[in-house]
């Protein structure tokens, strides 16, 4: 089953997808968050190309566990989301995906400068992960 996932912002939306397997997940470029409806046409295309069968939103909770306004807002998006189209939807914790992301690529010797493009992807890539590593476990 290939699963798709999305790490929310309101600027990019990262995306990744993992293989026809089910075990690796792979950062893909990011989207524009706006306007949604173009964010919408692109993620459909996505979807359709990649015979996507799950979509995976990473919610963002405080350390503690709760839910905060930033997670309030995807699961808002979310919503609309789920009204648009037909792929199953689920939420991830995507705790800390960004700053991991940021460290992997800084290690990796990825230029400060260069990092915005991809973090969001990256950070995707980590959420689509964890959730993979979840399910052969």
């Amino acid at each position: 089953m290939r699963i798709l996932a999305i790490d929310h912002g309101t600027v990019r939306m990262g995306v990744a997808l993992s293989d026809e397997l089910g075990m690796i997940a792979h950062p893909l470029a990011f989207i524009p968050a706006e306007p949604f409806s173009l964010f919408l046409t692109r993620l459909k295309q996505l979807l359709k190309e990649k015979e996507v069968e799950q979509i995976l939103i990473g919610l963002p909770r405080n350390m503690d566990g709760s839910y905060g306004p930033a997670a309030l807002k995807v699961q808002g998006f979310a919503a609309v989301l789920g009204e648009s189209i037909v792929t199953p939807i689920k939420m991830w914790d995507e705790r800390l995906t960004s700053t991991q992301a940021n460290r992997f690529m800084s290690e990796v010797g990825v230029k400060k400068h260069e990092r915005k493009a991809k973090v969001d992807g990256m950070a995707a890539a980590i959420l689509l992960q964890s959730y993979l590593d979840r399910l052969s476990a």
